[in-house]
Parts: structure tokens; sequence; C-alpha cells
């Protein structure tokens, strides 16, 4: 009979290892390896934790700067208020003052001036012997003609001239109403004085258009 010979494997060009630690080697070598990355990863986590809380005290402290910023930019605010308060407040005061002109002045009429042009209407052997004005206030509105035919009036100016003739009432009624705020004439009386000489009486009446308006002009 033939034998059979048993045949074994064999890996021709192959390095041949053999294993000869214990397994307790081979598994405290892998806790080592293990805790190693372990240590690595808590290391990394911390500095990771780490970073994150520098940041926020960055952030923290930049808050705080800004709003140091910002409370001292208010505090010049306030400072510049309280600087120019006393400019509004004497702001406020020249525009009462103002308001207070214009309204105590609405009604003015320039009289020293309209007597002049009054006086300028005369023909040249007439002059002014007297003179009465009645005109409105601020505070109340001045009494209007009853009559229909009578113009709108601010004031009424009465007066008395006196002429070394006979004068023509009516040239100087014309020549009046070429004045400024004329609105209306009545010729009164014509007398005689015992020095030969006339007096004549009129009554002329004067609308807005008489006032100065000084004030209005200069806030324009």
């Amino acid at each position: 009979m033939s034998r059979k010979s048993k045949s074994h494997d064999l890996s021709v060009g192959e390095e041949s290892r053999v294993d000869l630690l214990p397994p307790e080697l081979r598994v405290r070598r892998r806790a080592k390896v293990v805790h190693r990355r372990l240590g690595f990863l808590v290391f990394l986590v911390a500095v990771l934790v780490a970073g994150g809380i520098a940041l926020g005290h960055a952030q923290a402290l930049q808050a705080k700067v800004n709003l140091s910023i910002e409370q001292s930019n208010s505090q010049a605010i306030l400072i510049q208020q309280r600087k120019f308060g006393e400019v509004q407040q004497i702001q406020k005061q020249v525009g009462s003052i103002q308001a207070a002109q214009q309204v105590g002045t609405s009604t003015e009429i320039d009289w020293q001036k309209y007597l002049i042009s009054v006086q300028s209407t005369l023909p040249p052997n007439v002059t002014l012997d007297s003179v009465n004005i009645d005109s409105a206030t601020p505070f109340a509105s001045y009494a209007q003609a009853s009559a229909p035919l009578q113009g709108a009036r601010i004031a009424t100016l009465s007066f008395t001239a006196i002429s070394s003739t006979l004068p023509q009432v009516p040239q100087w009624l014309i020549a009046l109403s070429t004045l400024k705020g004329f609105a209306d004439a009545n010729p009164g009386s014509v007398t005689r004085n015992e020095t030969g000489t006339y007096a004549v009486s009129i009554t002329m009446h004067i609308n807005q258009a008489a006032f100065s308006n000084r004030f209005a002009l200069a806030v324009k």
C-alpha cells in the first residue's frame, strides 16, 4: 500500500510571524491607544470650550465699550441741549415779542407823515389850524358807517383849515382823494372869521391802506 503523505500549504515569499505575547499585554496596548485618543479628544474639547469662553468675554467687553461710547455720546448731546436751551428760550421770547409787535402795531399809522401829506394837498394860501384823530386799536374794531355808500374805514381825520380867500372846497377834496388810504371825505362848514379869513372844516375817513405795517414787513 502506498502511504499518503500529509501536505502542508506554504506561502512562498511571506514572512512568517508568530505573536508570542500573552493576551493581557495586547489588551493593555489597545487600552493605552484608546486612552491617548480619549485624552486628545478631551484636550480638544477643553481648547474649544476655552476659546468659546474667551470669545464670549471679548464680545461682552466690546458690548461694554460700545455701551460706554453710547452713554458718552448721550451725555454730550444732553450737554449740547443745555447749551442751546437758553438760545431756544431766547428764540421763543423773540418770537413772542415779534408777535406782540405785529399785534400792537397792526393798526398803526404814521400820523406825522400822513399829516404832511394832507398839508401838501392844500392850496398855497391855506394852512391847517386844528386836527382831531380817531383811529382803530388792536383790541377793538373801528365803528363803520351806517350809510350804504360810505366805504370801510379804520380812522377818521377831522381838521380845520384857514384860508385867506374863499376856499375852493371841491378841488381840495379831489386833491385829498389822491392820498394813500383815502376812503371818503365830507366837507363841513365854511365860516368867516373876524380877521377876514375863512375857516373850513372837513371830515376825512381813512382805510387800511394807510397802515404802516412796519413790523410785518420786517418779519417778511
